[in-house]
């Protein structure tokens, strides 16, 4: 009797060691831990070398697309190519000598995609597109100037900084534009301040600087698409009577170029 369970017990223990494998194929396998995949880092800024850093004056709009209209009906894109042309040749002396002016043709949308291909495709190291101000269509006031009915808006004033979040360089970008915003403001010059207003609709932005005047702008192509750190500058307000004067005389000029100058000059120090 005892015999015969032996006999049976060993049976049973074949028998299950033969069923655990299938058993165990059935059961679920146990959850894997899968890495979460980690945002590409920006690539590393290049090193500053003033005379191989290549910087892209960039002249805002172009002849046909002219952007927009001054108190006295001259159009910004004349504005722009002056106080873009003098900044070029400040950096240029200042030792940057790779320092190009770009200036575009066509309509707007294209044109956009124009320069940033030319900053993209000369592997420029920054970005600065040099531009002039006014305001939404609902602030505007008429006035009669030379015979002609123009548009006008005495209220705000002042020049702004625009950086985008989706640039690769955006913490470059940001701290270019602080300096810059720094040595304006060592000028006596104003940042201007409406951006933050609901009154502005969509052109309202996020302020980044309150003390010089920084702005979140990522819909803006030039800024969101280079691929160096980039900065627009609004020198001034051209719909603005008084300050379009001012805009036009090469005291002003003179004094933000010097200014932007100044703030690239730092900034090559600082990488």
């Amino acid at each position: 009797m005892s015999l015969g369970r032996g006999i049976v017990t060993i049976l049973l223990v074949s028998l299950v060691a033969l069923l655990l494998p299938s058993i165990d194929a059935g059961r679920a396998a146990p959850a894997r831990k899968v890495a979460k995949a980690r945002p590409k880092p920006a690539p590393a800024p290049a090193k500053c070398e003033m005379p191989k850093f290549r910087i892209v004056v960039d002249v805002g709009h172009t002849p046909d697309s002219y952007g927009a209209l001054s108190a006295r009906n001259d159009p910004e894109f004349g504005f722009n190519f002056r106080l873009a042309r003098l900044v070029t040749a400040k950096l240029k002396s200042e030792g940057f000598t790779a320092t190009r002016l770009l200036v575009t043709d066509g309509k707007a949308r294209p044109s956009l995609f124009k320069r940033v291909g030319a900053a993209n495709d000369g592997r420029a190291d920054l970005l600065l597109s040099i531009h002039h101000d006014s305001v939404p269509d609902k602030l505007l006031e008429t006035w009669e100037f030379d015979g002609a009915k123009s548009y006008f808006s005495d209220r705000f004033s002042g020049h702004s900084l625009f950086v985008s979040e989706r640039n690769p360089h955006f913490a470059s970008s940001l701290k270019l534009a602080r300096m810059i915003g720094r040595r304006l403001k060592e000028q006596g010059l104003h940042y201007a301040s409406q951006y933050t207003l609901p009154v502005m609709g969509r052109y309202r932005r996020q302020l980044l600087d309150k003390d010089v005047g920084v702005y979140r702008y990522d819909g803006l192509v030039v800024l969101s698409r280079t691929r160096s750190a980039a900065v627009l500058l609004e020198a001034g307000s051209i719909i603005n009577r008084d300050e379009e004067m001012e805009m036009n005389s090469s005291e002003r000029q003179e004094m933000i170029a010097g200014a932007v100058a100044a703030g690239v000059g730092e900034f090559c120090k600082m990488r």
